[in-house]
């Protein structure tokens, strides 16, 4: 079985103050690190956990099981992407909730499957799709999406400044024969980026990876739309938890966390309607870090960023 070190476990849960009789979120249930040290801290508590990738939703199965049938708490898991959060809850006839944790990025588990196509350590089929249903994938992008837009991705979300190189190169080599394996697309990224950069800054391949990957599962866009909907749903001192671990997600999160925590009114104005009043409050000023325990432990936690935020009245 795959294994998956759970980054951030203890502080990203303690930060939601977990209360007996509570409603609380997974919302990247992955292989259920944070929810099961989330129902271990309460009593009567009812937890929902989503994911999008019917593996991880296979594998949770079992902690499903032990915990209705074994404890007074509620596990509820549900195959679903997490911008659909509002949707799935008001299925379920929840309409408010008392927290909700989100750990974003790949899990181990799909970053060391090689069939899943995620990472250049291995040679396999250009996949990357979190939900193997969608019919979006890295294949397709990589043979029919036209060189202005693979630049733009590989610049936006990888900030590949070879960005034009490479994109010119997979157009020039798919012509020939399709890119169909993470092992050809890597010899052309190599190919592309001249020697002297390659031998700086980690694998060659790993930005535009990161690139196509974001732009198959959509992530920014998913996660915008479900921590806005993840605010409306909190009930008051409700509290979000967000696991971060790469800079545009970690830009998203705190542009959102200050948006909502900012009044927007003259302050000069002596009554703020409530509507304008601020929604959160900040509890993390500056990011929650791992230790270095953790990360010698586990080297995909180095770069981590914890943020937590409160509903207000």
């Amino acid at each position: 079985m795959l294994q998956h070190q759970t980054v951030l476990l203890a502080p990203a849960v303690a930060a939601l103050q977990v209360h007996d009789g509570g409603i609380y979120v997974d919302a990247t249930f992955g292989r259920g690190g944070h929810t099961q040290y989330l129902l271990n801290c309460g009593q009567n508590l009812s937890v929902i956990a989503l994911d999008r990738d019917q593996q991880a939703i296979t594998a949770g199965q079992k902690l499903v099981q032990e915990t209705n049938s074994q404890t007074n708490n509620h596990l509820k898991l549900v195959k679903a992407n997490f911008a659909d959060l509002k949707e799935v809850l008001a299925q379920l006839q929840i309409k408010q909730i008392d927290g909700i944790i989100y750990d974003l990025g790949v899990s181990s588990p799909q970053f060391d499957d090689p069939q899943r196509g995620f990472s250049y350590r291995y040679n396999s089929r250009l996949d990357m799709r979190m939900d193997q249903n969608q019919q979006l994938d890295a294949e397709y992008i990589v043979n029919q999406w036209q060189y202005d837009q693979l630049v733009k991705i590989f610049y936006r979300y990888g900030d590949e400044k070879f960005a034009k190189r490479i994109a010119k190169l997979i157009i020039k080599k798919r012509q020939k024969t399709p890119i169909k394996s993470t092992g050809q697309l890597v010899e052309i990224i190599k190919e592309a980026i001249p020697a002297a950069a390659r031998r700086h800054g980690g694998h060659p391949a790993k930005k535009v990876f990161q690139a196509l990957r974001i732009t198959v599962n959509d992530e920014l866009g998913a996660l915008e739309q479900s921590l806005e909907a993840a605010i409306e749903l909190l009930l008051p001192q409700g509290i979000m938890s967000v696991i971060t671990f790469q800079s545009l997600e970690d830009r998203i999160v705190k542009q959102i966390f200050r948006e909502n925590s900012q009044t927007k009114v003259p302050a000069d104005m002596p009554v703020v309607p409530k509507e304008l009043q601020p929604k959160l409050k900040v509890i993390t000023k500056k990011p929650i870090l791992p230790t270095e325990e953790e990360i010698a432990a586990n080297h995909r936690a180095h770069s981590a960023h914890l943020r937590v935020a409160q509903k207000l009245k």
